[in-house]
């Protein structure tokens, strides 16, 4: 599926809605209902009030590393850890701006010369984007030291590791944050659970994100413990609904249902795609971002909400003026 849009400038957020004068979870709120057709406008406060006593939010708590090493004249994006102990990075060129674009160079054998006398080898290439690589020493203390989170053209400056975070984080290991949850505030938590609403975690480490094309998600590390599987199973079985934050939770989720249509405990590597064809098993709400045109995130959107509806929730946030990426508005796709 691909939704076939222009995104203006204007439509992007570039800066945390915090830098807006709004609190962070003072963004709009998009809700699109497949039963109905219906499309409303709401802001994110209202969350509570749109979901039922019972209803169970499944939240991803893996935490933004500070992913992103600059050199003179390139950027190395370090995206995810392998088995072996070598890492998936992107090599971007740095541009005047301050900013950075996709850097085609790099050969198999080559070292790099990182701040503070590290050297990166380049092992080989996963995919046309991605090497495989090897740093000299372990990469999330020296990203701690050396690293800022990632941001492309649309974020024109920097902004701390804590603004990448949400109220979730507790798991390191994300390249780019799990944007879905950014919105929730310590006080929204406490209203969904004042509400009756469940809200349990699973992990999965995001890798880089191809914001200058579209590519299918690649493999990722992600753990759905018993406790939130056992959750999951039981709002199913009662009639509540189980509402996902963030397309990183419908993979994790999705790929830990048996073949009797149950959520078992899972861990490891997912290579789930979840299309409109294949559809979801669990998964009946979708709470996440705005995309960009053609994204392969959509087609995961569809399967939740259907295809129709995606084309005309994604016309009506461009009419409405909503903005999109990690600090921008939110989208609830609820499938009952």
């Amino acid at each position: 599926m691909s939704v076939e849009f222009a995104l203006p400038p204007v439509r992007e957020a570039h800066e945390p809605p915090e830098a807006r004068g709004l609190p962070r979870d003072g963004v709009r709120l998009l809700v699109s209902r497949r039963d109905t057709g219906a499309i409303e406008h709401h802001a994110f406060t209202d969350l509570p009030g749109l979901l039922a006593p019972g209803d169970l939010l499944v939240v991803n708590n893996s935490a933004t590393l500070p992913a992103a090493v600059r050199l003179d004249r390139l950027a190395v994006h370090f995206s995810t850890e392998r088995e072996d102990g070598s890492w998936l990075v992107e090599l971007r060129r740095r541009t005047p701006e301050g900013t950075t674009e996709p850097y085609a160079g790099g050969s198999p054998g080559e070292w790099l010369p990182l701040p503070g006398r590290a050297t990166l080898r380049l092992l080989g290439r996963e995919t046309p984007r991605l090497w495989r690589a090897r740093l000299d020493r372990d990469v999330p203390g020296y990203l701690a030291r050396y690293g800022r989170p990632i941001r492309y053209a649309y974020v024109p400056r920097d902004w701390p590791l804590a603004d990448y975070q949400t109220v979730f984080a507790t798991v390191p290991g994300s390249a780019e944050m799990p944007s879905a949850g950014r919105p929730f505030s310590t006080a929204l938590v406490t209203a969904l659970v004042a509400r009756g609403v469940t809200i349990a975690p699973i992990t999965l480490h995001t890798g880089v994100a191809s914001p200058e094309k579209d590519e299918p998600p690649y493999r990722e590390r992600f753990r759905v413990p018993a406790p939130t599987a056992r959750l999951v199973n039981l709002a199913r079985e009662s009639g509540a609904r189980v509402v996902a934050v963030g397309t990183t939770v419908v993979r994790a989720l999705e790929t830990a249902v048996t073949a009797d249509g149950r959520v078992e405990a899972a861990e490891g590597w997912t290579s789930r795609v979840v299309t409109p064809q294949d559809g979801v098993r669990v998964t009946t709400g979708l709470l996440t971002g705005l995309h960009e045109p053609r994204s392969s995130h959509l087609m995961m959107l569809a399967a939740v909400g259907g295809e129709t509806l995606v084309s005309r929730s994604y016309e009506e946030a461009l009419r409405e003026g909503y903005l999109w990426h990690e600090f921008g508005d939110t989208h609830l796709i609820l499938a009952s």
